[in-house]
């Protein structure tokens, strides 16, 4: 029972953090669920749960959805997901690359505040840009469920409207995780205890997300960038430290 409590409790706070800044809800979850679970279950919950969470703020910014500039960097971030299923499966989890992952992290927030005040950048618009960056975080949101700060990073630098921002930031993660949720689906990784999990926690980040979205109405764009860069750093330095 207890166990159940504290599952709905970290699904619940998750999901409050992504409807209020457009992510977090991975980094915040897998830091904490693989004490009860698995790491592998706990990475398949939070891609499952991301889906319900990133469709329904989808769905409120659907008119800022912009589908021509989505294609390159989901055409890259599921060939990335395409690798993460082999390596999750195979491999498991590895401590170098969640050090090498932190790193990474801390890098994009520094980068992010070196740049201009808004954070708007056009050279962004490059193609190799959203090739990059869709691999990577395609691989690395497959593999730790943590990909989000790759493509915050992306579409923080990419628009300048905070509505544009998180309509394709969230249908994104729809089409991401969907695709890598439909691979270990065929391969037969769910059991009936993640359908339980599952639906304890589908009601969790309903009500989280609703109450996140409430906020993230009410904070400017430079808020919502402090917050985000925020949860980046400190899921950053806690790779570093505690891996």
């Amino acid at each position: 029972m207890w166990e159940l409590i504290f599952v709905f409790a970290i699904l619940f706070v998750g999901s409050l953090i992504q409807g209020a800044s457009g992510f977090g809800f991975g980094l915040f979850s897998m830091g904490l669920l693989p004490i009860l679970l698995t790491f592998k279950d706990s990475t398949l919950l939070v891609l499952a749960l991301t889906i319900l969470i990133s469709l329904h703020v989808a769905v409120k910014f659907r008119k800022s959805i912009r589908g021509k500039d989505l294609l390159l960097i989901l055409s890259f971030a599921l060939a990335g997901r395409v690798l993460s299923f082999f390596i999750l499966n195979f491999y498991g989890e590895t401590e170098i690359m969640r050090k090498l992952l932190g790193l990474v992290l801390i890098g994009m927030v520094i980068y992010l505040y070196m740049s201009e005040k808004n954070a708007y950048a056009p050279s962004f618009e490059k193609p190799v840009f959203p090739m990059l960056i869709g691999l990577i975080g395609g691989m690395i949101g497959g593999i730790f469920a943590v990909g989000g700060p790759f493509f915050v990073f992306y579409f923080l630098m990419r628009y300048k409207e905070k509505e544009s921002y998180n309509a394709n930031l969230q249908a994104s993660f729809v089409i991401m995780n969907s695709f890598t949720i439909l691979l270990h689906g065929i391969h037969g990784d769910f059991t009936d205890s993640f359908v339980l999990y599952c639906l304890l926690g589908a009601i969790a980040v309903l009500a989280g997300v609703r109450a996140g979205l409430k906020w993230f109405e009410r904070l400017p764009h430079t808020r919502i960038k402090n917050l985000a860069s925020f949860i980046v750093f400190a899921a950053g330095m806690n790779l570093l430290i505690f891996s």
